[in-house]
């Protein structure tokens, strides 16, 4: 039996060669799945994949890890993305969703859907970091795939800025948390503004730090998020004050600090604006 050649993947090609490499294999059509707000502990997981078409059509300028670029920047290589690609896919997993289900499941679960979701089969399939199952075609985990691989990047930006995107709109909804500076990550400010009003519904009351204002860190992550409407049974530390886009009142419980969620490790708190450590960029 002969063995088929090696895939060489040369340095020199920069965030195409993967894909180029593949694509000399036969694997014409490779997407690349990512996803923005695992590290956030306020508002929703989006996950988004994208297939870039072969040859410098699929060339995007500027294109590159979504945390390294600018706000404009990806504004810009966000339309164009969406300009040129052979299909691309959008899932948004909301907060209450992460909070029952856990970080990790959705995580991948919105990967999954999103890959299903491209109008354009993939051949292919390169994810960032996490390997996705139950696909029906081949794939790999690339370490830092955003910056790997063209595709992964291109999929990258379509998370990040269409998140970044609701969070605006959640800041209009829920003034005083500033979600449209820091995106719903943990800052000094959002940690006051956490303790000063407490959570909102668009908070994961499963991260340790949001369930220590809320009065619910003594129960387990899956449980943590309230009973809303004021139904009978609901905790009245955390039953909801007033209308449905009111913060939620809780008790004056000591505030944590760790943004987290169960079996993940605690990072450091960033400033505003430092998206490499806000988007997971130190992993």
């Amino acid at each position: 039996m002969l063995t088929p050649p090696r895939t060489v993947v040369r340095r020199e090609g920069g965030l195409y060669a993967l894909e180029r490499a593949l694509q000399r294999r036969g694997f014409r059509h490779v997407a690349g799945a990512d996803e923005a707000g695992r590290g956030a502990c306020a508002g929703p997981l989006v996950a988004a994949a994208a297939v870039l078409p072969e040859g410098r059509r699929g060339e995007i300028d500027g294109l590159a890890d979504s945390k390294l670029l600018t706000p404009a920047s990806r504004e810009r290589i966000y339309d164009e993305v969406v300009a040129r690609a052979l299909a691309y896919a959008v899932v948004v997993i909301p907060a209450e969703e992460v909070d029952a289900r856990g970080l990790h499941v959705c995580n991948l679960a919105a990967m999954r859907r999103a890959l299903a979701s491209l109008a354009t089969r993939p051949e292919y399939v390169l994810t960032d970091g996490f390997g996705v199952d139950g696909l029906d075609v081949p794939g790999l985990a690339v370490w830092k795939g955003d910056r790997v691989a063209a595709c992964v990047a291109a999929a990258s930006v379509l998370a990040k800025v269409t998140r970044d995107r609701m969070m605006v709109e959640l800041d209009e909804r829920y003034p005083g948390y500033g979600f449209a500076e820091h995106k719903g990550y943990i800052t000094t400010e959002h940690t006051a503004a956490l303790r000063e009003l407490g959570p909102c519904r668009e908070h994961r009351f499963s991260y340790v730090n949001v369930a220590a204002v809320s009065g619910r860190d003594g129960q387990p992550p899956r449980a943590r998020r309230p009973v809303v409407g004021g139904r009978a049974g609901a905790d009245p530390a955390v039953a909801v004050a007033g209308g449905p886009d009111e913060p939620m009142e809780r008790s004056d419980a000591p505030g944590g600090t760790v943004g987290v969620a169960l079996g993940e490790q605690p990072r450091p708190l960033a400033p505003v604006g430092e998206d490499v450590v806000m988007e997971g960029g130190m992993r």
